[in-house]
């Protein structure tokens, strides 16, 4: 049986747009849907009946929203839902595990709504080995989309470009086939960003060579950032890849390059780290500064 795509949702705006897009994801794919609302572990027992029933009902109603927004959108998708409680985090860690990818909904600076209030979310993405796509409230189908020739949204035209970003200090084949498969699913361009800094003047001393010229430099990554791609080029003849050098830094390099994308990939190293599992700084400004939908790739 294939793995599905999973959908927490939690009745928020950011959530139904989360599960219509994962929706979407589900027939490129050709995998089923699943959508997911977890809800909080109660340990005492006279709130846990308290509260019980109306969890239930808050769960329900949620999947109903969603099931609804799905249904309108995609209505041949095949659709699976569950509740379940627990902690929130450890929930959706569990769904995420058997899925192919996991969507949550992402309010960016605002942080996260609902049942996937920052910690939550934000740990799904930091502890998740599968990879984990953030989508905004106001996405839409046609934000997928370029749009039609008098500037108008359109879902009848081809898919904007899929972006990824690419780390060449440690560029990892899981998170660029990723997004090759992504590009491939959509027939839409593959855009891979690399950035990189010049030398800084600070600390030269009077015997010591200046800053070396900027463009030899670019020049340079841009033939490393070529032939790292070249192994996914060949089992992808059918993407079109754009390879981009950048000299900037990473997470504003970034943020510039997302805009107008149907996808931004960027990845994520599992590594337990002294304060815990947490998201990096590129990450990090991804989550929260990026307008179009996010993938977050796990990898070792």
């Amino acid at each position: 049986m294939l793995s599905p795509v999973v959908a927490g949702v939690d009745g928020s705006a950011e959530s139904l747009a989360a599960a219509a897009w994962a929706a979407r994801e589900a027939e490129r794919r050709d995998r089923p849907l699943h959508l997911v609302h977890a809800w909080n572990w109660h340990p005492r027992q006279q709130e846990r009946e308290i509260a019980g029933a109306a969890q239930r009902h808050l769960a329900r109603t949620s999947l109903r929203q969603a099931e609804e927004r799905v249904r309108a959108e995609c209505p041949d998708v095949r659709l699976t839902d569950e509740q379940t409680e627990g902690p929130a985090t450890a929930a959706l860690l569990k769904a995420a595990d058997q899925a192919d990818l996991m969507v949550l909904g992402s309010r960016g600076l605002s942080g996260f709504t609902g049942l996937l209030v920052g910690s939550v979310a934000l740990g799904v993405v930091a502890k998740a080995t599968r990879p984990v796509v953030l989508v905004r409230a106001d996405e839409e189908v046609a934000d997928e989309h370029v749009p039609a020739r008098d500037g108008s949204p359109s879902t009848d035209t081809g898919y904007r470009d899929v972006v990824l970003a690419v780390d060449l200090d440690e560029a990892c084949d899981e998170v660029i086939e990723f997004a090759f498969e992504a590009a491939r699913l959509r027939h839409a361009r593959l855009r891979a960003v690399h950035a990189w800094h010049t030398a800084g003047p600070i600390g030269l001393g009077s015997g010591d060579i200046g800053l070396a010229e900027e463009s030899w430099q670019g020049e340079e990554w841009l033939g490393f950032l070529k032939a790292v791609l070249q192994t996914w080029r060949d089992k992808y003849p059918d993407v079109e890849v754009l390879e981009t050098v950048v000299d900037d830094k990473p997470s504003t390099a970034l943020v510039r390059a997302a805009t107008g994308a149907s996808l931004l990939v960027v990845g994520h190293r599992l590594a337990e780290r002294p304060l815990g599992p947490r998201t990096g700084p590129v990450t990090h400004a991804a989550i929260h500064h990026v307008g179009c939908p996010v993938a977050v790739v796990p990898h070792a």
